[in-house]
């Protein structure tokens, strides 16, 4: 088994915009490996709490071992999109300081070879971050019809050569069990007819099964339905996105938030009355080219912050 350590991307820059109340509550969507969760430990008083949520169960695990000594970190099993629920039973609905998400996969997920995320190193085809439930990447490819693949590899992936890689995995499936990363990734490349310099055909499409299997998008669309009314007046939004499809979801968010019900121009309307809710705060960051030379998988990463107003 080959584990790296996880490089948070973005640490400093996300926990200093997310802070403003040392003795607030606040929730970490992602754990991961616990760099955001512990920045932000130092950052709060005796009297503030981290609630840290990941659909990892070995993060969770990994977590309640590395601070079991600091009674102000409180672990959840699950997914950020029951933000929500987690809050309500903390007793803090509308009373959080600040909410962040990293939407990246932490390291020991992608480089772990039997957690099945990579196509660089051989591992049973699982890529389920909640190892517990649902459908592994391996099973669906068996299941899934050739248009179901090539929607997802398509939509989830960006990818152009979708539907002639849907057409390669349906015909080898139909001679062998798809159950191998680098198998999989294999009959992704050889279906693939232009590729890129420095870049592995399979990445886009195994990208997009990793968010299909997942729901990565679906539960960042339900948590962005619902985070408006976790946040108290005054509190922040941190999202660290990692692809455009996230990234686009995020922008588009604040944006209408920030706007509000559309209305004539010039009416006298105050902010409040036309349903405004949120203010962008900023600029989108991105990781200085110091820390894309430190760690490469930082280099599409995008910083939003937005902060509640009513």
């Amino acid at each position: 088994m080959f584990v790296t350590e996880h490089t948070t991307v973005l640490l400093k820059e996300a926990v200093e915009a997310l802070v403003t109340n040392a003795d607030g509550f606040y929730v970490d969507g992602t754990f991961g490996r616990g760099g955001h969760s512990a920045e932000l430990l130092d950052k709060v008083s005796e009297n503030g709490i981290v609630l840290a949520i990941d659909k990892d169960p070995q993060a969770i695990e990994s977590g309640r071992e590395r601070f079991k000594q600091d009674s102000r970190l409180r672990l959840v099993h699950g997914s950020f999109a029951d933000m929500s629920n987690f809050v309500n039973d903390q007793a803090h609905m509308g009373k959080v300081s600040g909410v962040l998400l990293d939407l990246g996969v932490s390291s020991p997920q992608l480089d772990e070879a039997d957690r099945g995320f990579s196509f660089m190193r051989d591992g049973p085809l699982d890529m389920r971050m909640d190892t517990s439930a649902g459908l592994s990447a391996a099973e669906w490819i068996a299941s899934a019809d050739e248009q179901e693949i090539s929607r997802v590899i398509k939509e989830y992936g960006e990818e152009r050569f979708a539907r002639r890689m849907a057409s390669a995995v349906v015909q080898e499936r139909s001679k062998t069990p798809i159950t191998r990363t680098v198998q999989l990734a294999s009959i992704l490349a050889a279906a693939h007819p232009a590729w890129e310099r420095g870049k592995h055909p399979a990445t886009k499409a195994f990208q997009a099964i990793r968010i299909f299997i997942n729901r990565e998008l679906d539960d960042l669309e339900v948590l962005l339905n619902r985070v408006i009314d976790v946040l108290q007046v005054g509190g922040r939004l941190v999202v660290i996105s990692f692809h455009s499809l996230e990234d686009r979801r995020v922008k588009r968010f604040i944006r209408d938030q920030e706007r509000g019900i559309k209305l004539p121009k010039n009416l006298p309307v105050r902010d409040v009355e036309r349903g405004v809710r949120l203010k962008k705060v900023g600029k989108a960051i991105k990781p200085t080219d110091l820390e894309v030379g430190d760690n490469i998988r930082s280099r599409s990463a995008v910083m939003r912050v937005a902060e509640r107003v009513a």
